[in-house]
């Protein structure tokens, strides 16, 4: 069972978290147990914390010409590399090297989060978003999950909204 905590309550300590409790915006924490045998960090995110996969979205970073870029899109479906590339005025994106995500967010795979990232990078939501009232993103590591509404999330990552997810 997921549990909540409003503001930093003591659940995180994640840059993530840091990073929004020094802004002023509302977001939720969400901790649960996270199994490390879970085939999927987004889908296990949404079945503990009793909401629909399409709410719950997954940050992935993608090498686009020769830049880790930053894509945001729903456990419930797929990153779409050449919309990806084309949102952001590039020709051609591949997946990032995990190595390299990580060393680059400063976060290990899994529970990479778009807000609090080491270097700020890139990056893109999914338009899916906009139609949510709240989603809920990783809060910096495994088992922990923040949410907030979708134009908060766009406004503390510099994010460019396009279509970048498939199914």
């Amino acid at each position: 069972m997921a549990k909540k905590t409003k503001k930093n309550g003591g659940t995180g300590g994640t840059p993530a978290t840091v990073a929004l409790a020094a802004s002023a915006v509302p977001y939720t924490v969400h901790a649960y147990a996270h199994d490390p045998a879970a085939a999927s960090y987004g889908e296990e995110a949404a079945e503990a914390l009793g909401v629909p996969p399409e709410q719950v979205f997954k940050t992935l970073l993608a090498d686009v010409d020769g830049a880790l870029t930053v894509a945001v899109v729903p456990v419930s479906g797929s990153l779409d590399l050449k919309a990806l590339a084309a949102a952001v005025g590039g020709k051609r994106a591949v997946m990032a090297d995990p190595a390299a995500a990580e060393r680059s967010t400063g976060y290990v795979l899994g529970g990479i989060s778009p807000l609090g990232q080491r270097k700020r990078l890139r990056t893109v939501v999914d338009a899916s978003a906009q139609g949510r009232e709240t989603v809920c993103v990783s809060a910096g590591r495994r088992g922990l999950e923040v949410e907030l509404a979708p134009a908060d999330l766009v406004a503390l990552t510099g994010a460019l909204l396009a279509p970048i997810a498939r199914g």
